[in-house]
C-alpha cells in the first residue's frame, strides 16, 4: 500500500504538529515483500522505542523476557511473558520501563497478507484483544512459529513469500483462537486501508470500508456526510449499512472515533486543549469541551490529569522518531 514501506535510512513520515511519529516499515529492496521478522536487536531499536509513536503497519510481538509496561493507546500493560502483543495501524504504544525485553518481533503491511475475505475481520478482531497471556503448551507453539517466520525471513530462498504468508496465516488465526482480556481501556482498534466502496458496493463492503475509514482518519472527517462522499455512497446507504452490519449508528462510531483520537492527544502530546479541539475538528472549544464530557464523563483537562503521563509536544522538541 502506497505509502506504508520505505528503504533502510528513510526517515519517518512527519507528523502534523503535536501529533505522534508516524513509522513506516522498512524494507531492503524496492522490490522487498513488505514483512520483516527477528529479534528486538534484529529488528532495530525502535522495537523498544519508549516514546509514543505509530506505525503504517502491522506488528505482533512474542515477549519471553523483560520487565516494565507496554503502552497502547490508554491501555498499560505489566509485562509478565510470556506475551503476545497485536499493534495495528493507527494505534499509539510505546514501551516504558522496559528492562532486558527479549523476545521476536512480527512486522507487515495489510496487504502482505490480504488473500482470502476474511482477512481483514480476523486482523480487525485481533485489534481488539491487543495483549495476550500465553499458557505453556501455547507459549511453546509461539515460539515454535515465531522462529520458523524469522529463519524463512532471514534465508530468503525462492518461494520464501509463500511461505511467510502461510505461516504468518497460521500464528494470526492460532492468536485469535485465545482467549484474553478482551479490549484494553483504549480500543484504538481497525486497520488502515483505502477508504473507496463505490456506489455499487453491497451493505457489508461499505461497513468496512467506513471502518478503515475512521479507524484511520476519524478525526478529520466531521460528519456522517463527508464519511459517505469519501467512500463514494450516498449518507442514507452508509447509514443503513453500517446499522446492518454493527446495530450501531455511524454517527455514533464516528464519535467514538473522534473522540479515541481526541484521548490520544490529550495523553501523548503537549498539545493545548484548544489544540486538540482543532485537530479533532471543533472549531469552539467549548463546544469540543462539552462534547468530550458527554462522551466520556470527564472533561478534557480532567481526563488529562487523570491520565498524566504525557511526553512532551513535538512542537516543543519533544522525542524524535
Amino acid at each position: 500500500m502506497r505509502g506504508t514501506t520505505v528503504l533502510p535510512g528513510t526517515p519517518c513520515a512527519a507528523p502534523r504538529a503535536g501529533d505522534p511519529p508516524v513509522h513506516r516499515l522498512e524494507v531492503r529492496l524496492p522490490d522487498e515483500v513488505p514483512f520483516a521478522a527477528g529479534s528486538f536487536d534484529a529488528v532495530g531499536p525502535l522495537s523498544r522505542a519508549a516514546f509514543p509513536h505509530r506505525h503504517t503497519f502491522y506488528e505482533i510481538v512474542h515477549v519471553t523476557a523483560g520487565t516494565g509496561t507496554h503502552v497502547v493507546d490508554l491501555a498499560r500493560w505489566e509485562l509478565r511473558p510470556p506475551h503476545l502483543a497485536v499493534i495495528v495501524p493507527g494505534q499509539v504504544h510505546h514501551w516504558e520501563n522496559a528492562r532486558d525485553l527479549d523476545g521476536t518481533v512480527v512486522l507487515f503491511t495489510e496487504d502482505f497478507l490480504l488473500d482470502h475475505p476474511g482477512d481483514r475481520d480476523l486482523l480487525r478482531r485481533l485489534g481488539d484483544r491487543p495483549w495476550l497471556t500465553l499458557d505453556g503448551p501455547t507459549h511453546t507453539r509461539t515460539t515454535g512459529l515465531m522462529a520458523e517466520l524469522a529463519e524463512e525471513y532471514g534465508h530468503g530462498a525462492d518461494g520464501f513469500a509463500t511461505v511467510l504468508r502461510s505461516l504468518l496465516r497460521v500464528l494470526l488465526v492460532r492468536t485469535a483462537r485465545l482467549p484474553g482480556p478482551g479490549p484494553g481501556p483504549g480500543p484504538g482498534r481497525g486497520a488502515a486501508g483505502g477508504a473507496g466502496a463505490g456506489p455499487g458496493a453491497g451493505p457489508g463492503a461499505v461497513a468496512e470500508a467506513f471502518a478503515r475509514l475512521i479507524a484511520r482518519t476519524g478525526a478529520d472527517h466531521r460528519s456522517v456526510r463527508e464519511c459517505a462522499e469519501r467512500i463514494g455512497v450516498t449518507p442514507g446507504y452508509l447509514t443503513e449499512a453500517v446499522r446492518a452490519a454493527t446495530g450501531r449508528t455511524a454517527g455514533a462510531l464516528l464519535r467514538e472515533a473522534r473522540t479515541r483520537e481526541a484521548q490520544r492527544l490529550l495523553i501523548g502530546t503537549g498539545l493545548s486543549i484548544r489544540q486538540v479541539a482543532a485537530r479533532v475538528g471543533f472549531d469552539d472549544p467549548a463546544y469540543f469541551c462539552r462534547f468530550f464530557r458527554r462522551e466520556t464523563g470527564r472533561s478534557p483537562g480532567d481526563f488529562r490529569k487523570h491520565h498524566d503521563r504525557r511526553v512532551p509536544s513535538l512542537e516543543a522538541g519533544g522525542a524524535p522518531a
